[in-house]
């Protein structure tokens, strides 16, 4: 073996040595941050911000360093901010019954002391349940419930039963969050997702307003207008209602966004043409659905499970250009990138392995390269570095109780 091998294998080893202890710096540092989350919540009793409320940060996820400080994933250019404090408690108002509905035992969002109930652990199986928290109806279905965690609810309790179209006005309004609304007949009946037509009277309803999403925490003038709406909402009925704190859930809100934004991750996988060639639209259209992809309006190809209807990973245009018929049809591109979104899927692990596979015959296909957001190739030490990026990521998820691709998940790192 010649000195140049031996140093070509000695420079491998020390890459892979390096890869992985960056990663298990990474995350020993989100479980850091949480760790204090939960530290100062015991300490403080309520959250504490450095942003004004309803602010729309840029989120970022873990990546893949070389020695330059250059990046693997696909970067979304967020900044990672130190998790404030939170605790988490059902909020006023909601009675949920134990066998309705298991709240989560991880930290979550703030709220005042005299609202703290114990709780049970999670089970694997409730946990699933995610945004909506939940009740079985049938093996494997669940009756979508309000979450207090991520969620400012409000309950109206009406002079006496009234439909649902009682609250049309409510049940219509569009806050600048994601509303749901549910009734149920009476406090010892489960909550019930309700529209302008359900049939039957409801002796309470609840207006569930979500806490925060992608586009950023609900800011205080959104919650005074969310508030604004139950008050109107409750005069037409006549209903009576408590308003809740408008400074505490702005301040659970910011919490619970920059939470989220520390766990936040897309991982992206580019297939290009080496040099100035590229790939005709017809051409590429071919492979993609050969290979399971559908072209959707959103400009790009989606990977759906044909049981679950859930998209799985995504293929959009290496140029900023959406797909289409007509411009698959006319125009062509150097590459593509396929887009894994980790929190918005179950089981990311398998997935991103089922991503890499389907990156890796495209790229035999097309006669391209499999290369990183820097277009430097990628071997399979980077892809399994990656990967275990994608471990660590769910491992932090369900700390604090966020299973990957439930409702709970879908709705924070949605919108």
């Amino acid at each position: 073996m010649t000195s140049l091998q031996l140093g070509l294998i000695a420079a491998g080893v020390a890459l892979i040595v390096g890869v992985l202890v960056y990663n298990w710096l990474q995350e020993r540092r989100v479980r850091r941050r949480i760790d204090q989350a939960f530290g100062k919540s015991a300490t403080n009793g309520r959250a504490t911000s450095g942003e004004p409320a309803g602010s729309n940060r840029e989120r970022v996820e873990p990546t893949l360093m070389h020695g330059d400080g250059d990046a693997h994933d696909a970067r979304r250019g967020r900044p990672a901010d130190d998790v404030t404090s939170a605790t988490i408690a059902r909020a006023p108002g909601i009675a949920v019954s134990d066998d309705a509905w298991t709240a989560p035992v991880e930290v979550l969002a703030s709220a005042p002391a005299d609202t703290l109930a114990d709780v049970p652990p999670a089970s694997p199986a409730t946990a699933t349940v995610g945004a909506a928290g939940g009740r079985p109806s049938a093996p494997g279905k669940w009756i979508p419930q309000p979450d207090p965690d991520i969620e400012c609810i409000v309950t109206l309790q009406p002079v006496k039963p009234v439909p649902a179209g009682a609250i049309a006005a409510g049940l219509h309004a569009r806050p600048g969050k994601p509303l749901r609304w549910f009734g149920r007949r009476s406090a010892d009946l489960p909550w019930q997702p309700i529209k302008a037509d359900t049939a039957g009277e409801f002796g309470e309803f609840a207006a569930c307003l979500l806490l925060a999403d992608r586009a950023g925490a609900a800011s205080r003038p959104l919650l005074e207008g969310f508030v604004a709406l139950i008050a109107e909402v409750a005069a037409a009925v006549p209903a009576a209602f408590v308003a809740p704190e408008i400074v505490h859930e702005a301040e659970r809100a910011e919490t619970l966004d920059r939470i989220c934004a520390d766990l936040d991750m897309q991982i992206g996988l580019t297939v290009l043409k080496p040099g100035p060639a590229t790939i005709q639209g017809t051409r590429l259209r071919g492979v993609a659905e050969a290979a399971g992809f559908r072209l959707t309006d959103a400009g790009r190809f989606e990977w759906v499970q044909e049981d679950t209807g859930a998209v799985l990973y995504a293929l959009q245009n290496f140029r900023a250009e959406p797909f289409s018929v007509e411009t698959l049809r006319l125009a062509s591109t150097p590459g593509v990138v396929f887009l894994l979104d980790v929190p918005r899927v179950t089981e990311p692990v398998r997935v991103f392995d089922q991503m890499k596979l389907a990156a890796k015959r495209m790229t035999l296909t097309l006669d391209a390269t499999l290369v990183d957001d820097n277009r430097r190739p990628l071997d399979d030490a980077a892809l399994a570095a990656i990967r275990q990026q994608v471990q660590a990521a769910v491992a932090a998820l369900r700390d604090v109780n966020i299973e990957p691709g439930s409702p709970r998940a879908l709705a924070l790192f949605g919108g």
